[in-house]
């Protein structure tokens, strides 16, 4: 079995192929009705399984919010692995004066690093594009949090759904390690067109981690992984969730086939309408 290819970001070796957690928490962007039937299905034990699969392959870091049941699913399926499992937190915190006292940055980044064990703490699209200022191109405050997080031996990134962000940051010489930046075919959730966002990735200064290259299941696996993975460079990531081990295993492998230049080896779908193709 291959072992997913890696990259380097500050100083820490993940895997090009991020495991994602909103097909494991909830967050469909489809509806309701399908948010329902994620919460409800996935316990703890479903997504270990769905883990576990991803660490055959060498795939060993996961990305999301500050979690529960999130949590508890990597830590068995560390205990069942052997393996450790990299966290890359996503969290939200006050902004501004007078919210609750357990959302204070402080007690955020402290709950990241010694409950959720955190390896890279990058402030949630919903914090970093509310501080970023478009009038005189910077992202206020930006200092302040990642001084904290390196305060807590975390590593700084930022999760943006603006393009500005990544460009705004390197501009500023910001101290973070990475962006997570919207990234797909389709132009789901896309603030531009999407050749402009390649090019913010390509001349990034720091890797980027894409996210929602399936358009949150609007692509084909490999129409959506085909577009990404041939137009990233070799330090960045994608990311991917699933609802089964089954989606896991092949992602992972049209992921592999599409990086080896090979001809893709998963089974097609069999209905009565291509029986003619036989």
């Amino acid at each position: 079995m291959s072992e997913f290819p890696r990259t380097m970001v500050g100083g820490v070796s993940l895997p090009r192929l991020l495991i994602g957690s909103n097909w494991f928490l909830g967050y469909s962007h489809t509806s309701q009705a399908k948010d329902r039937f994620i919460t409800m299905y996935q316990n703890p034990k479903n997504v270990a399984d769905i883990l576990m699969v991803f660490l055959e392959y060498g795939i060993d870091a996961v990305m999301g919010p500050v979690s529960d049941k999130l949590e508890e699913a990597v830590q068995e399926a560390e205990q069942r692995s052997g393996k450790g499992i990299i966290r890359i937190i996503t969290p939200h915190f006050n902004i501004v004066p007078g919210g609750p006292a357990e959302m204070e940055a402080e007690r955020v980044f402290d709950v990241c690093k010694e409950k959720y064990h955190a390896t890279f703490c990058m402030p949630h699209q919903a914090i970093t594009d509310a501080l970023a200022d478009r009038m005189h191109k910077t992202i206020r405050d930006l200092d302040k949090y990642t001084k904290l997080i390196r305060e807590r031996d975390m590593i700084p990134g930022l999760s943006t759904h603006m393009p500005e962000t990544v460009v705004y940051a390197d501009r500023i010489g910001a101290d973070v390690e990475t962006y997570i930046q919207l990234y797909n075919a389709a132009g789901f959730l896309l603030q531009v067109e999407a050749d402009w966002v390649q090019r913010i990735i390509q001349e990034a200064k720091k890797p980027v981690m894409t996210i929602k290259p399936l358009a949150a299941g609007r692509l084909l696996p490999i129409v959506g992984f085909a577009f990404v993975w041939n137009t990233i460079r070799d330090q960045d990531m994608v990311t991917i969730g699933t609802t089964t081990p089954d989606e896991a295993r092949e992602s992972i492998e049209i992921s592999l086939d599409l990086l080896n230049r090979r001809r893709l080896q998963t089974e097609l779908q069999k209905t009565r309408s291509k029986s003619s193709l036989d």
